[in-house]
């Protein structure tokens, strides 16, 4: 780790404290740290130190020299010395990066008491929240997932150099790596004193899982500078990957003279091979991009990128990939993903998930591994530390895994390796686990069973995955649902208000009762109702200008179609409403979208067209006085956003 991941992070991190010591060999090492030639500053910071010279600025140089190269036990030396001898000088980040270098040597304790300084100085800092949140962190991570993995460093691929980035691709993986190729010309990168890195390829046993002898991959790729992080499209004709800003022979900087990261492509063209990289529409020499990961149809490329919008010192990216092959305009995922920190490294996998690495979330030590749902809303994505073995207390990073067969790649600065970053193969193993779904259907007033009750068993993106009748005594079971996986288990009868529960199944074989407490309607529905208010129906969301159903609002339509085949001849009118923002024609055109998308998903699940219709009526029925230009808050603009399913016939 020490060159990959601060190279994305620290270029644009390491504001610290303008020395104020004139002699000459201060002012000298000072100009070789902000060119990030961190080893030649090093050797001039100590000598210096050593003869007795000390500052703030000085401390804190010496050990960032070493916490961005992930020498860990040095760097915990002069940030002690800074915050012991400077306390009042101190910036809040010292504490985190002080925090951080700890739990790299396993000194959690005293890594929890300098996340609880950083927290009284910085305490609106993500960082500082989720810790907050989060005093059971250790244990959590430990229990997930544990003895799960079983790992291998791949020392037959793996240098003394640096070794990190694996892709699969045709048989192959390629990766970047630090070492040196035997050229006659030996490149020193001046950051860590190690070659620069290109991209590698070794060929993997279709039988034995064996590697072949490295070599470079592509001479069109790789170039005098640095090559790393690749991303394949599904098909093979096309490759992103991270270079230095160098094109064409032009090695460019930025106004303070920094040479950035960015993202580039090439095609495979039949019988030439691969094309010369171009950049992408979107970097800039100003800011980098960098870590390229394509989801699995190839509509939407992910990178981590310090442009403007970012919120911490990397942020995850994502970018819509048009069917002409045009680019969109970068979007930043946002929180909770994003943190004041570095969220680096994202890999989509073909089931959706999106891992990344991060130093901003609660972790074992430098860089962790975590996994979400990109897919939710914000508010719903859970970060998941996926635990050890794959996490460490050192630097963990570039993870890919295959959904299919559960084996995959990550690369790791851990003591155990060979080099400074090794790449490390894993398999996850498949431990049998049965879930049984089982309960009573009863009369929430007289707790009588309930027979003939139709119970669902429904899965998250809300397809029923199988159903039955209540018996005499009320009970039904399945023997269907996976593991580690949320379902809804639903029971409706006709006269009786539905009842559901939604519940997570655990990672192990186990039985999960749940008794469903049916009530006799108190109301009978009449024409003019709105079934959103009766069955207290949750907003129907839809994504940013879009008007396809989404899972999430899939469940509460369900509940709509339940209520119609419990009434078979009730006729309902679908109605779409915005709120005032933007412009009114625009507004109402995607709102009708939305209620005859809303009416062509109920007629799919059964129900007759005639007895469906819809529209949209964009901001002309408004329910308060948020109209144009109104200085309306946004819960009062949320009441105006609703869909509304008025009964006109019983």
């Amino acid at each position: 780790m020490k060159l990959h991941v601060y190279i994305l992070t620290a270029l644009f991190s390491l504001v610290g404290v303008t020395s104020f010591a004139q002699e000459g060999k201060i002012s000298r090492a000072d100009k070789k740290f902000d060119q990030y030639a961190f080893v030649d500053a090093r050797k001039i910071y100590l000598d210096v130190a050593e003869k007795g010279y000390e500052s703030a600025d000085l401390f804190q140089k010496l050990a960032d020299s070493y916490y961005f190269n992930a020498e860990y036990t040095n760097a915990e030396v002069w940030y002690k010395k800074l915050i012991d001898t400077y306390q009042e000088e101190v910036q809040p980040e010292y504490y985190f990066r002080y925090s951080q270098t700890l739990r790299a040597l396993k000194n959690y304790e005293l890594a929890d008491a300098m996340m609880t300084r950083f927290n009284d100085l910085n305490g609106t800092d993500t960082r500082a929240t989720l810790f907050k949140e989060s005093p059971d962190y250790l244990r959590e991570i430990s229990e997930y997932k544990k003895s799960k993995y079983t790992l291998e460093d791949i020392r037959s691929i793996n240098s003394r150099y640096s070794d990190f980035a694996p892709t699969e691709f045709e048989g192959k993986l390629i990766f970047a790596s630090t070492r040196d190729s035997g050229g006659s010309v030996r490149r020193i990168h001046k950051w860590n004193n190690q070659p620069f890195l290109d991209l590698y390829q070794t060929r993997i046993g279709e039988q034995s899982g064996s590697f072949s002898k490295p070599s470079k991959f592509n001479k069109k790729l790789n170039s005098k500078f640095h090559e790393s992080t690749t991303a394949f499209s599904k098909d093979g004709s096309t490759v992103y990957f991270t270079r230095n800003n160098y094109t064409k022979g032009s090695y460019k900087k930025d106004k303070n003279g920094t040479n950035k990261l960015k993202i580039y492509k090439s095609t495979r063209e039949e019988g030439k091979g691969w094309t010369e990289a171009v950049e992408m529409p979107f970097n800039s020499d100003e800011y980098s991009t960098a870590h390229p990961a394509l989801n699995a149809d190839n509509t939407k490329l992910y990178f981590a990128s310090d442009m403007e919008g970012t919120i911490g010192l990397s942020d995850i990216w994502v970018v819509d990939i048009n069917e002409d092959g045009t680019y969109g305009t970068p979007v930043n995922v946002g929180r909770p993903i994003n943190t004041e920190g570095r969220e680096t490294f994202p890999f989509m996998s073909k089931n959706g998930n999106l891992y990344f690495a991060s130093d901003g979330h609660p972790g074992l030590g430098g860089l962790d591994v975590y996994v979400t749902s990109p897919q939710l809303q914000n508010d719903e994505q859970e970060i998941i530390n996926v635990g050890k073995p794959i996490n460490s207390s050192y630097d963990d990073f570039t993870f890919i895994v295959n959904d299919e067969t559960k084996l995959g790649y990550f690369a790791s600065n851990r003591k155990t390796g060979m080099g400074s970053d090794d790449i490390y193969r894993f398999v996850q193993e498949i431990i049998p686990c049965d879930i049984l779904v089982d309960g009573k259907v009863i009369d929430k007033d007289s707790g009588d069973p309930i027979s003939g009750a139709t119970v669902q068993l429904i899965d998250s993106s809300g397809e029923v995955v199988t159903s039955m009748l209540s018996e005499t005594n009320g009970g039904y079971n399945f023997d269907t649902a996976n593991c580690e996986e949320q379902y809804i288990v639903r029971a409706i009868k006709e006269t009786y208000n539905g009842d559901e529960v939604v519940f997570t199944t655990p990672d192990e074989s186990k039985t999960i009762t749940n008794n469903l407490r049916l009530e006799l309607a108190q109301k009978p529905i009449e024409v003019g109702d709105d079934l959103t208010v009766l069955l207290e129906l949750n907003p129907i969301y839809f994504d940013f200008d879009r008007f396809n159903i989404r899972p999430d609002a899939a469940l509460e339509l369900e509940k709509v179609i339940s209520v119609m085949k419990q009434y078979p001849t009730m006729v309902i009118d679908a109605r779409s409403h915005t709120d005032s923002r933007g412009v009114d024609s625009y507004n109402l055109s995607l709102s009708d979208k939305r209620a005859k998308s809303t009416v062509a998903y109920i007629i799919s699940q059964g129900i007759e067209s005639s007895r469906i219709s819809g529209a949209g009526y964009g901001e002309t029925q408004l329910v308060n006085d948020c109209g144009n230009d109104a200085n309306c808050s946004e819960e009062d603009h949320q009441l105006n956003r609703r869909s509304e399913f008025i009964v006109i016939k019983k």
